[in-house]
């Protein structure tokens, strides 16, 4: 007997599904990117037809009751993800969530419940943790390269967009369909590779700040944290610098190991031998690798599964640095 196809459905093919995610679904063995949607039914036709996709819709509930959707991609903003994760898991349909899983922890518990009554996989997008220059640090570290870690530091600035000083409407810095500001968006991933490599955050506060006003949400972030194995950490987020800068520093007591998460860069170990530099590229459907781990982990087990549990635990340790629990 044939194994069955996953046939993916889309909600919300914007800009972050046109290479990073989208043609995947089809790359993959097994896995076929069947339909879209997007609420502009003429930007929905095009994608579908310039990605090759046999049908399109203006309305997530029809894309959902599609027979032959049998698994669903939910590439909204945050605002939306708990609704639709609940509609796909009431239908018996694995949900794949972008991050972050949603705009509040307390959101998050009521979509993985929802999940788990319909005994359906759900999966969250930190893609970081399957991707190669990844999982290479994560070695690298367990080696013991740089010794037994002692400190983490995150120094993450950005320029402010030509979006955020003409004041144009940006969802990612309205925090009533973000949950918060860029920092939410993009430190995300840091907080979740962080606690993929060394292991769960059990201590964090933080502060925030609007500094330059460009927007309603904050700018500026600042938060120390401690993992569960006792290591303490730091970090400074920045969206209206005067330059650009990702860089998380994880010191032991032989070395150093730094890294970019975003962008193509190499990993730079510096220990009491040698200086190295180790350079691991990201393949250009960068979700790729995540999706081809969970389409075979859905054609395996279609019940209730997924890394729902860590992708929460990022949510809960945001809403403590903003100070909402």
């Amino acid at each position: 007997m044939p194994e069955r196809i996953i046939k993916w459905g889309i909600i919300g093919c914007g800009d972050v599904t046109e290479a990073k995610s989208g043609p995947a679904f089809s790359i993959v063995a097994g896995s076929k990117l069947h339909a879209v949607m997007r609420r502009n039914p003429d930007l929905a036709e095009d994608y579908a037809q310039r990605h090759n996709v046999p049908r399109w819709y203006s309305n997530a509930e029809a894309l959902i009751n599609d027979p032959e959707v049998n698994a669903v991609y939910v590439a909204t903003p945050p605002s939306s993800h708990k609704q639709y994760t609940l509609m796909a898991a009431a239908a018996g349909k694995p949900v794949y969530c972008e991050k972050p899983m949603s705009v509040s922890y307390r959101d998050c518990q009521e979509m993985i419940e929802g999940c788990r009554k319909a005994d359906v996989p759900f999966y969250v997008a930190y893609y970081r943790r399957a991707l190669p220059k990844f999982l290479k640090i994560k070695e690298m570290l367990n080696s013991g390269i740089i010794g037994n870690i002692r400190t983490v530091t995150v120094r993450f600035l950005r320029r402010p967009s030509s979006i955020d000083l003409d004041g144009k409407a940006n969802w990612r810095t309205d925090p009533s369909i973000a949950g918060g500001g860029y920092f939410i968006d993009l430190a995300s991933h840091q907080i979740d590779i962080l606690q993929f490599f060394l292991c769960g955050i059990s201590v964090v506060k933080g502060l925030t700040a609007n500094l330059a006003k460009l927007y309603a949400a904050e700018d500026t972030v600042s938060a120390v944290f401690r993992f569960e194995n006792g290591v303490t950490g730091a970090g400074i987020w920045s969206f209206s610098s005067s330059g650009d800068s990702d860089i998380t520093e994880i010191t032991g007591d032989k070395g150093i190991l730094s890294y970019a998460t975003f962008g193509n860069s190499p990993i730079m170990i510096n220990n009491e031998f040698n200086s190295e530099e180790v350079m691991i590229p990201n393949p250009v459907n960068i979700q790729l690798p995540m999706i081809t781990i969970i389409t075979e982990q859905i054609r395996k087990d279609p019940g209730f599964s997924g890394n729902y549990e860590s992708a929460a635990s990022v949510n809960k340790l945001i809403d403590s640095i903003y100070g909402l629990n």
